[in-house]
């Protein structure tokens, strides 16, 4: 009996039925595919951001006490690190010392001005006396003149009362001398006590100036947040303005996408788009742009590009744009910065 060669008329059917099925589906989601193309803008060049503030000494010395640990979260205010601040307990006790004497400094030279004054009123009065003297003098000569002529008085009687007025001129130039003087001294003294003021001055700010460096020994949380990683460690040395650690804002994050220049024509501010974190695949997160970079971020870059170079070649460019995080309470426990995001908006 021979076997039939030709195949059976219901595996011939099964084929093109299955070959037609996987063309309708491959058909179906490549239209889905193209379609979401055409209606959505997409970018997997995006993340996760927040305030990262580094925490840095205002003063260099030792460390003498960390109070946190990598990762603590902390409130605003909270003291962080201490530095050991014993030479400038030392150097504040020397300047108070010093604004002591300066204050004494102050006091002796207001003496001094204050005597002076009293010198001064002396010679004043000195003055006043001689010249009621002086006047006394020349009336007594003109009398002793007058009576000369009548031959009531000897010649030297007259002689002596023009010998008194010669005196008492001198004597009254002396002490308007002595009255200039002292005024002059009283200028000098004042001028030392306006020094001695200044002097005081200049301590007291040199004290402020290091009672503020000995708060900045306690170094603490400029806002609150998580702890980064240390760079520090008990007994280290520390330079002003060196980063001994970071804190992130825990409470408040957003997202930087960065569309190509070709993408951008349907996104504005207030425009809702759809984000999904890679560390969180079945979350999907709703956001609204809040802002456009007026800047590609090629132009804040170290050496951004220079067309106008005879190399050039033209490379698309991405502008930054600033997402919102809707509900960001109910997400905010998976949320870290730095986290890669897609973003997804739809443009009709």
């Amino acid at each position: 009996m021979e076997a039939s060669a030709t195949p059976t008329p219901k595996k011939n059917i099964l084929r093109p039925i299955i070959l037609l099925s996987l063309l309708a589906v491959a058909g179906y989601f490549g239209y889905k595919k193209i379609h979401f193309a055409l209606t959505h803008e997409s970018t997997d060049n995006a993340q996760i951001e927040t305030q990262i503030t580094p925490v840095l000494p205002r003063v260099s010395g030792y460390v003498k006490n960390i109070v946190v640990k990598d990762y603590d979260s902390v409130k605003a205010g909270q003291l962080l690190v201490e530095l050991d601040d014993a030479e400038l307990q030392t150097q504040l006790a020397e300047q108070e010392a010093d604004y002591q004497q300066a204050i004494s400094e102050v006091a002796y030279a207001k003496a001094n001005k204050n005597a002076a004054i009293v010198t001064l009123q002396t010679n004043k009065g000195a003055v006043t006396l001689q010249n009621l003297r002086l006047n006394k003098a020349k009336q007594d000569a003109e009398r002793d003149e007058r009576l000369l002529k009548e031959e009531a008085i000897t010649r030297k009687q007259w002689e002596d009362s023009k010998f008194n007025v010669q005196s008492a001129q001198q004597l009254l130039q002396n002490s308007e001398t002595d009255l200039s003087a002292a005024d002059n001294r009283i200028q000098v003294l004042t001028a030392a006590v306006e020094k001695a003021e200044s002097a005081l001055a200049i301590k007291k700010a040199k004290i402020e100036q290091t009672r503020l460096k000995i708060s900045y020994t306690q170094i603490s949380a400029p806002l609150s947040g998580k702890i980064g990683k240390k760079n520090v460690a008990t007994g280290q040395y520390v330079q002003a303005g060196t980063p001994l650690f970071s804190i992130v804002n825990d409470t408040t994050y957003w997202v930087v996408a960065n569309f190509k220049e070709n993408q951008l024509r349907k996104l504005y501010p207030g425009k809702e788009v759809e984000l999904s974190i890679d560390a969180y695949p079945k979350e999907h997160l709703t956001g609204v742009i809040e802002s456009l970079s007026e800047a590609t971020g090629a132009k804040f870059s170290l050496l951004p590009p220079d067309n106008a170079s005879g190399n050039f070649v033209k490379v698309t460019q991405r502008v930054p744009v600033k997402i919102a995080i809707r509900n960001i309470n109910q997400y905010r426990n998976m949320l870290r910065a730095g986290l890669s995001v897609e973003v997804t908006a739809a443009i009709q």
